[in-house]
Formats: C-alpha cells, structure tokens, sequence
C-alpha cells in the first residue's frame, strides 16, 4: 500500500495543470507554502498555477518570487471553441442564426470559398486535473474560488496539506501533521523526500519564510527541535534569513508603529486575560497616516506577549458600521463565535461589519464573547 507522501507524488506525476490555493484568510505560511509549491511544480516542469481568493498585491511579502503571478479568482468553466482557416481564402462577413435547437454561422468568403477542411472545434478554457490545497481547515475558508467553482472542486481529486488539529480532512489525500509548526515545515519534509536536489534557494526561502512567520520568529512554546533543524537545513541550502527577518520585523514604518501605539494604548480585557481587544477609529488612523495593512503585525505580538489570550478582537470604525476582526486560539473557532453574526473568515480568524457604532458594536459583541466563553468553559 502506498504511503500518503507517495500517493502525492503519484498523483503529481499523472497531472498535466495543477491549481495551488489556499484559504481566503492568507497566512505568511499559507502565501510562503502556495510559492514554494509553485516554483518546486516549476522545477518539475509541470503546469500550474497558484490563486487566493481575493488576492491584492501585500508589501510584507513582495519579496516572495512569483507573488505577483498570483490570480484571485478562478473560472473553471469550459468553452466551446470554433475556429476557420483563413490562410487561403479571407472572411468578408460573419453572422450566426438560430435554426431549430441548432446556431448556423454563416461566413462570406473573399474572392474563393471555404471547405469543411477549414474548420475545427474544441474545448478550451483552464482544465486543471489536480487541486493541491495548503494551509486550510476547510473548503469553505478559500473563499470565492471555492463558491463559484464547487463543482470543478467535487470533481477534481484535492491534495490537503495542513499542520492544524481541526483540519476536516476533505481531501482524497490528507497529508495532516500537527507536530509540525507549519504548513511549509510538512511542505519541506515531502520535497527532501522526493528530491532534495530540487530544492534551490528561492524555494528555500519561501519555506523559511512560512517557518519564521507561524512561530512568530522563534518565539512560541510549541516549537519541536525538528522545526528547528528543518530552519536550520534550509538556511544551509540557500534560504536568506537575514532578509526575511529585515523584511517582516526589522523594517516597520513610523506610521506603523504609532497606530500600534494606539491599538495597545485602548487595550482592554476581561475574563482574566482570555479575551482582549481593542477600538480603532478614523481619528486613528488620520493621526498616524497608516492603514488597515498596518495591524497584521500588532496581532502577532498579542498573540506572543499575551498567551492568555484565547480570543482577540479589534474593533476597526468604517464610515457608518464598524469592522470587527476576531482571532481566536486554542481550539476555538472564531468562525462558529460569530455565526450568528453572519461572519466570514476562517476558523481562526473571523470578521464582519456592522451597521452601527463602534461604541454600539464593542458592547453588544463583547457581550456576546463573554456568553459564548462561559459556555466553552462548562
């Protein structure tokens, strides 16, 4: 019987065009994982193409090769194609009419006439035979591309990579290792397996990259020594950690640091610690000139320098409504914590807006967290 990497293997070897993606709610993991696979399938020579639903061009990662070839959406619909040599004779006119249950295209030849010779039909549009999906709990987490394309994705045998315990396991291979820190550990794991020698430094890189931003550069609890030497080997084969670390950590803008002052500035809890959060309104982000972009990075150091924390929110004020964001740990699923809600997301990171105050929206979602944390507590 085969083994899960080996079935991998196998089913990369028998596809011709290969689709990457990964959920809506992109990690640094998730985005480093999606191209490192990207440029291994590369190496491979194999057709493939990354997308994330929604995707818009992120500075914190630009430095990853081939980001910008990322597509954020997906038509997987098939076309009909008709096409009509033209090299001898010319067309002078083109029209179609509806005959019956049939469509007749009528073309005036210039000076000559065409033959049934001519003319050829096929399919055409993006036939990927093979979905490789990284880093999600599940289908609905990818967003659009999964709900415009659900039959394409039921249709398609799905390869599902993942280090979270809550993964659902939707894949007709489910490669789920949550010893692992991250998706790109498991990831690196499998290509040193198959062909170390295809790992060159780019791809090195990408794989860092996903190691450093899911253990918060090092500093969580749950590292494991082979996540240590994993880093440790890829440096060795090229991958520049002193440029990821300038790039992710060690380059903040001014403007960045003053909204974090902010954030931290308005920080309130309850429950002991369990759960966070803090109000930024448009005052704010006037004041200090930074954008909604600039809060990925306070949202990590809360999560490291708060490990009490099992639900954080941010409160962010959009013209008449306001934006929460929530994220959520230890086996919570931010997700169902505000289904009631109509929330999108992930199971680790929810949001929705609101048709009210900022003032309006703290208190009733407080609340409401506050209810739904007793009753985890029972």
């Amino acid at each position: 019987m085969l083994t899960e990497d080996q079935q991998i293997f196998d089913q990369i070897k028998k596809a011709k065009n290969i689709l990457i993606t990964c959920k809506e709610d992109y990690s640094g993991d998730t985005l480093s994982a999606a191209m490192a696979f990207l440029l291994w399938l590369r190496q491979l020579e194999k057709k493939a193409t990354a997308a994330i639903s929604g995707f818009k061009d992120t500075k914190d990662f630009d430095f990853l090769p081939n980001i910008k070839n990322i597509v954020p959406s997906l038509n997987t619909e098939k076309k009909f194609t008709i096409t009509l040599d033209i090299s001898q004779t010319k067309a002078e006119d083109i029209v179609y009419q509806t005959n019956g249950n049939k469509i007749e295209f009528i073309i005036t030849p210039q000076g000559g006439e065409f033959s049934e010779s001519n003319v050829k039909s096929y399919n055409s549009g993006p036939v990927y035979d093979l979905i490789v999906v990284l880093g999600s709990s599940d289908l609905n987490s990818l967003g659009k591309i999964f709900d415009e394309n659900t039959s394409f994705f039921f249709a398609t045998p799905i390869i599902n990579i993942d280090h979270r315990p809550n993964n659902e396991e939707f894949g007709q291979i489910n490669k789920i290792n949550i010893t692992a820190i991250s998706t790109t550990e498991i990831i690196y794991q499998l290509i040193k397996n198959y062909s170390p020698e295809s790992i060159t430094s780019e791809i090195a890189t990408c794989l860092l990259t996903g190691i450093i931003t899911e253990s918060k550069s090092f500093k969580i609890g749950s590292l494991t020594p082979n996540s240590l030497l994993s880093a440790s080997k890829l440096i060795d084969l090229g991958a520049d950690r002193e440029m990821i670390i300038r790039r992710l950590y060690q380059s903040r803008k001014i403007d960045t640091l003053k909204l974090w002052g902010r954030v931290l500035a308005k920080l309130k809890e309850d429950l002991s610690g369990r759960l966070i959060w803090s109000c930024l309104n448009k005052n704010d982000f006037d004041k200090t000139g930074a954008g909604l972009t600039d809060l990925s990075g306070v949202i990590e150091e809360l999560i490291i320098n708060v490990p009490a924390a099992e639900i954080i929110v941010l409160f962010v004020e959009n013209n008449k409504s306001t934006v929460v964001n929530l994220y959520a740990g230890k086996n919570i699923n931010a997700l169902l914590l505000l289904e009631e809600f109509n929330a999108n997301g992930s199971k680790d990171h929810s949001y929705v807006s609101i048709e009210k105050s900022i003032i309006e929206t703290e208190e009733k979602i407080i609340e409401h967290l506050k209810k739904e944390l007793a009753k985890l507590s029972l």
